[in-house]
C-alpha cells in the first residue's frame, strides 16, 4: 500500500514538473515571439524614418511626376514684365513647369532684381554675353538647354524673350503645347535673300538650309540633338554671321567687299538647319506659337527696314490688338507656297501662344485692364 502511493506521489511530481517545463517553454516562446514583433516594429519604424529623410532630400522637382514645360527666358539683364508672368505661372497648381533665365553675366534673380519669387535664383550659371547677330545666341540657347535637360521631368522647351507675353492662362497653354508630340519650329526654304554661305559645304548642303523664328517649342529629343551637335553649331560660328551695319561705317572702314557678304542671322537658322539636316522634319509642327510683327514700313531708313520687329508701346496696348493676334489661325510661308493652318488636338485653333514685343508699361496696361486672361485672383 505504501508502496503504491510513493509510486502515485512520483507520478503526481513528475506530471507536475512536466507541466511545470511546459509553461516555462510556452512563456520563454511568447518572449521570443514578443521581441520578434517588438524588433520587427522598431525595423519598420527606422526604414520609414529613413526613407522619409531620404525623400525629403531629394528635390522636389525629381520627386513630382507630371510632365513639365521648361520655360526658358533669354534676357539682357532683368525681366521687365515680370509681374505679367508671375500671374500667369499663378494659374498652374500642379507644379508642371520650371524656369531657367539666361541673363547677362553678374545678374542674378532674388527680392532686389525681381517682383515675382518664380524667377529667384532661376539664372543659368555658365550664361555669355550675348550679341545681336552672332552666334552667341544660339550658345545662349544651348546653355538654356544643357540646364533644362537635367530634370528628367521636363519634356518641352519654350524659348521666351524678355518682351514676351502669354496670351491665354496656363491651362490652356499647357494642354496646347502637350498635346502633340512635335516640336512647335517656324521653319522654311530660305531662297531668296541668299543667307546661305557657300563655304558651309558639304558639311551643311544647301538642300538643308532653313529659316525661320527662334522662338521655338521643343520636345525633349530635339533638345538633346541640339545640345550634342558638335557639327553643325561649329560651322554657324565659322561661316554665318550678319551684314556690317551701314550705321556703324563712318566709325569703321566700309568693307572692301560688303557687296559679298551673307547677311546670316545665326539664331534665325541655326535649329531649322539642324532639325533638317538630321532629318527630323517630319517631327515637327512648322509653325512657330509665338506671335512677331514685321512691320516693313516702321522705319524711315531703308537699310533697317525689316532688321527688327513692332515694339508694341503703351498706347498699342489695347484689347482688340490682342483679340486680333488670337483670331489669326494660319501662316503662310511665301517661299515654299504653303499656308499652315493652325490646330490643336485635331481641331482648329489660334495659331499662337505668346506674342511680342512689348515694353513694360504696355504689357502692366493690358494685365490691368484683363485682356490677358490670365490675371491672378489675388
Amino acid at each position: 500500500m505504501n508502496q503504491m502511493k510513493r509510486s502515485r506521489s512520483i507520478q503526481q511530481k513528475s506530471s507536475s514538473n512536466c507541466n511545470s517545463d511546459r509553461r516555462w517553454k510556452i512563456k520563454i516562446l511568447v518572449a521570443i515571439l514578443f521581441c520578434i514583433c517588438f524588433g520587427s516594429l522598431i525595423l519598420m519604424e527606422t526604414q520609414y524614418n529613413q526613407m522619409k529623410m531620404l525623400m525629403e532630400e531629394i528635390p522636389s522637382q525629381f520627386v513630382h511626376q507630371s510632365p513639365k514645360i521648361a520655360f526658358l527666358f533669354i534676357a539682357r539683364n532683368r525681366l521687365p514684365l515680370d509681374i505679367v508672368w508671375d500671374s500667369f505661372f499663378q494659374g498652374d497648381k500642379e507644379s508642371r513647369f520650371s524656369i531657367f533665365i539666361h541673363s547677362r553675366p553678374g545678374v542674378f534673380f532674388n527680392k532686389g532684381t525681381t517682383r515675382s519669387a518664380y524667377f529667384y535664383g532661376r539664372q543659368v550659371n555658365g550664361s555669355i554675353q550675348v550679341d545681336w547677330g552672332g552666334a552667341t545666341m544660339i550658345e545662349a540657347e544651348r546653355i538654356l538647354l544643357r540646364n533644362a535637360l537635367l530634370d528628367s521631368n521636363n519634356e518641352r522647351f519654350v524659348f521666351l524673350s524678355d518682351t514676351c507675353i502669354p496670351l491665354y492662362n496656363f491651362s490652356y497653354t499647357y494642354e496646347y503645347i502637350m498635346s502633340t508630340s512635335n516640336s512647335f519650329l517656324d521653319s522654311f526654304a530660305d531662297t531668296k535673300e541668299k543667307r546661305y554661305n557657300p563655304k558651309m559645304h558639304p558639311v551643311v548642303p544647301a538642300h538643308n538650309w532653313r529659316k525661320g523664328s527662334q522662338w521655338t517649342v521643343l520636345n525633349r529629343k530635339h533638345a538633346e540633338v541640339i545640345v550634342k551637335d558638335d557639327t553643325v553649331f561649329p560651322m554657324f560660328q565659322q561661316y554665318c554671321m550678319r551684314k556690317s551695319l551701314p550705321e556703324f561705317w563712318r566709325d569703321h572702314p566700309v568693307p572692301a567687299e560688303g557687296w559679298k557678304e551673307h547677311n546670316c542671322i545665326p539664331d534665325e537658322h541655326y535649329v531649322q538647319t539642324l532639325l533638317a539636316q538630321e532629318g527630323l522634319e517630319g517631327e515637327i509642327t512648322r509653325r512657330t506659337v509665338t506671335h512677331t510683327s514685321w512691320d516693313v514700313s516702321a522705319s524711315k531708313d531703308r537699310e533697317r527696314r525689316g532688321w527688327h520687329p513692332t515694339s508694341y508701346k503703351y498706347s498699342d496696348a489695347t484689347p482688340e490688338l490682342i483679340q486680333s493676334i488670337k483670331d489669326i489661325d494660319n501662316v503662310y510661308y511665301e517661299t515654299e507656297y504653303r499656308r499652315e493652318w493652325c490646330s490643336s488636338k485635331g481641331k482648329p485653333s489660334p495659331c499662337f501662344l505668346f506674342a511680342r514685343k512689348f515694353t513694360r508699361p504696355a504689357a502692366l496696361r493690358l494685365l490691368n485692364m484683363t485682356a490677358l486672361g490670365i490675371e491672378s485672383s489675388r
